[in-house]
């Protein structure tokens, strides 16, 4: 099993990494371990870890996929042809769910594979409660359902070491990104049932709820916000526009609902491109490409529209709000991976030896 690298990246880890460290050392796998920045008085515990395993330095502490990205680059300058088993510091992992994970992956080169815990009541409640979350967020984005999202246990082969490298993030949301390219890149993830352990209720994640939380769901927030600004400017001006063509009787709702998207599109677009993705190409480029999705929705948007009004008798108001909802996944899938699609970083973590 000398084919296999471990890769662990710890933040102030308990002894508990030594055995992780032994135990893979003893099985003939070889073991990279990242120190992310760890205080001076967490020495003792890498000093003794370096006996089973290569130890790598941050001089501070740069987060969890920083962390990962490191390992990657040492591991491809000094590793070839070798499947890599991410796990983490903490003991969640036992060592037969790990190199199970390991061998898995194996069987599966085209892909990643993943080691799925379930999340009973016995689970600690902010892990429940983060992974039903990321479960849903990931579903309604990629239409991909996966036991568990947040799983630090992953396995997959060396020549997945640049596409590693490329995904965004530093901290814990690059996990939740490899998951989101995977799927943009149409690569497939396998899962493997593994148990679940909590040692003190999870005492040693370093994992913030809210500010971490914040950058996993970052993206998807700004981009709702934004939804929501374009949402108030189109309702506002097709409630005006509603009442100021009463006149025009069955036209009124087509034309207040088109020139209100017109509207509160070219609004939207704009915070979008500069904010939301802050996407680099050419305006001429998203531009056309996002006009090409406003049209598409607006057709189906202004069809659904007049269903509900005319033919289903739904309130002209209620309607509006029914069918902006219908359509927002959808606009949020075209434009995070087609028309704001940017070529991730590759950002460069620091580390010593």
């Amino acid at each position: 099993m000398s084919n296999i690298v471990v890769l662990i990246p710890a933040y102030e880890p308990s002894a508990i990494l030594i055995t992780i460290a032994r135990k893979f050392s003893e099985a003939l796998l070889k073991v990279v371990i990242i120190n992310d920045g760890s205080k001076s008085s967490y020495d003792p515990v890498f000093d003794e870890a370096s006996k089973y395993a290569v130890v790598l330095r941050h001089n501070i502490n740069m987060g969890k996929g920083c962390a990962l990205k490191t390992g990657l680059r040492y591991i491809k300058e000094n590793y070839h042809d070798c499947t890599i088993l991410t796990a983490d510091a903490d003991g969640q992992h036992t060592f037969d769910d790990s190199l199970s994970v390991a061998l898995s992956s194996l069987q599966h080169p085209d892909g990643v594979t993943i080691g799925s815990r379930g999340f009973d009541k016995n689970v600690p409640l902010r892990s429940r409660f983060g992974n039903s979350a990321t479960r849903l967020v990931y579903k309604l984005f990629t239409g991909i359902t996966l036991k568990d999202t947040q799983t630090g246990l992953r396995a997959f082969g060396s020549d997945m070491i640049d596409f590693m490298l490329n995904v965004a993030g530093e901290r814990y949301e690059y996990e939740m990104n490899v998951l989101l390219e995977l799927s943009r890149n149409k690569i497939p993830i396998y899962e493997k049932t593994i148990e679940t352990i909590y040692y003190d209720n999870n005492a040693q994640s370093h994992f913030n709820t809210l500010k971490d939380s914040a950058k996993i769901y970052g993206n998807i927030m700004k981009f709702a916000a934004s939804s929501f600004i374009g949402f108030l400017v189109d309702y506002s001006l097709y409630s005006l526009l509603i009442v100021l063509t009463s006149a025009f009787g069955a036209l009124s709702v087509p034309f207040s609902n088109i020139a209100a998207r017109i509207v509160s599109a070219g609004v939207n677009f704009s915070i979008n491109k500069h904010v939301v993705f802050k996407s680099n190409s050419s305006t001429l480029k998203t531009g056309l490409q996002y006009f090409m999705l406003a049209s598409c929705i607006l057709f189906f948007n202004t069809l659904l529209l007049s269903f509900l009004v005319e033919s289903a008798g739904v309130n002209k108001f209620a309607a509006k709000i029914v069918t902006e909802i219908t359509f927002f996944t959808f606009s949020w899938i075209v434009q995070r991976h087609v028309i704001f699609k940017k070529a991730p970083a590759n950002k460069p973590c620091i580390s010593r030896r």
